[in-house]
């Protein structure tokens, strides 16, 4: 296969790459929270939550583990994307690749303080000088942690996104009607995101699920095309990745 060939079949396995990765991810959030989180977690006790997590210990580190692959995940996405977006604007794909980092960084941050939650729940002797209601107390305030390093992670999950549908639309990579939906639900999520921190009970003009769910399913959409359909041999930046490759070959 000659050069030129080897590149686009590289730029086609990173379209599959990251359209599997963005349907695992999901795969993996639907899991810790629908099937673990909130079956354990109680949001008015903490020590309903408590006996739950002790209960079901296993479960709860099942979530942990989902935490950090989804992490990992994310590391694979960015990579795969960055992959396919660098041809298009190499200094915007190395901008969202920089977000998609802090996103997974803060679901490492999610399952520390879960870690640390497990801890406090524990029978280790330094524990002892702690009454029994404070720790589980404690330890709720650390699952507490954990749900705001994922809005902390929220707005560059949106920037990441905004700029990655971008420049799709650009590059006419995927349909131009799908990226401008990427980019719409992208920019809210940064909106509901930075409004969340600034505006006290946001969550309680905007509900919380309608802050990422529209991204969460173009997220999906964006998936299933790039897995099934791959990208487009008539994007703007299919030329230039053929025109590099003649340029060092010549």
């Amino acid at each position: 296969m000659n050069s030129i060939g080897s590149i686009a079949e590289a730029h086609s396995q990173a379209a599959k790459i990251a359209g599997f990765a963005f349907l695992f991810s999901k795969v993996i959030v639907v899991l810790a929270n629908f099937g673990i989180s909130f079956r354990l977690s109680v949001p008015s006790s903490a020590v309903d939550t408590a006996r739950n997590i002790m209960a079901n210990e296993t479960l709860f580190r099942t979530n942990i583990a989902c935490n950090l692959i989804y992490a990992v995940t994310i590391v694979v996405l960015l990579a795969a994307l960055y992959q396919i977006l660098k041809p298009v604007n190499r200094t915007l794909a190395l901008v969202a690749a920089s977000c998609w980092v802090v996103l997974a960084m803060m679901w490492s941050v999610s399952a520390l303080s879960m870690l640390g939650a497990l801890r406090l729940l524990g029978n280790a002797a330094y524990l002892s000088v702690f009454e029994t209601n404070q720790l589980q107390t404690l330890a709720r305030l650390h699952l507490s942690s954990g749900y705001d390093a994922y809005y902390i992670g929220l707005p560059f999950w949106g920037l990441a996104s905004t700029i990655g549908s971008y420049l799709l639309f650009r590059s006419r990579y995927i349909p131009r009607a799908l990226a401008g939906v990427g980019v719409v639900s992208s920019v809210w999520c940064v909106f509901c995101a930075f409004a969340f921190i600034v505006v006290p009970h946001f969550d309680a003009i905007v509900n919380a699920w309608a802050f990422d769910m529209p991204i969460f399913l173009f997220e999906i959409a964006l998936g299933l095309w790039l897995l099934f359909n791959g990208l487009s041999s008539t994007g703007l930046a299919e030329p230039k990745i053929f025109a590099e490759a003649k340029h060092r070959h010549t």
